[in-house]
């Protein structure tokens, strides 16, 4: 509780913003990329917030490179929901549910 991830793209002091290609996970922390272009090619470094402990970590960075051989290996469709049975929520609250569609 109290956790929120954010990425860094090439030590850019602004944010990676979310957008149709790129989502950030609440809950797991993970960043999925969609159709990976050219321009996505750098080092992502993760960042955790902590509001109630007041702080920030960044962990390592980790590259992203394009395959040269242009195989993008098999994957089976599927769709990943990882609600739980039952969230809760105050009135007037903002809830987040993840879900997304892996595979080609």
């Amino acid at each position: 509780p109290g956790l929120s991830y954010t990425w860094i793209f090439n030590n850019n002091t602004l944010y990676l913003q979310e957008d149709s290609r790129r989502f950030v996970s609440q809950a797991t922390g993970n960043l999925y990329l969609a159709k990976v272009e050219p321009w996505d090619v750098g080092n992502y470094t993760c960042a955790v917030s902590s509001t109630a402990a007041q702080r920030r970590v960044w962990g390592p960075p980790t590259a992203l490179t394009l395959r040269g051989d242009g195989v993008m290996g098999e994957y089976e469709p599927k769709i990943e929901v990882r609600f739980p049975e039952t969230t809760y929520a105050a009135e007037g609250s903002s809830v987040r549910l993840e879900c997304f569609a892996l595979g080609k």
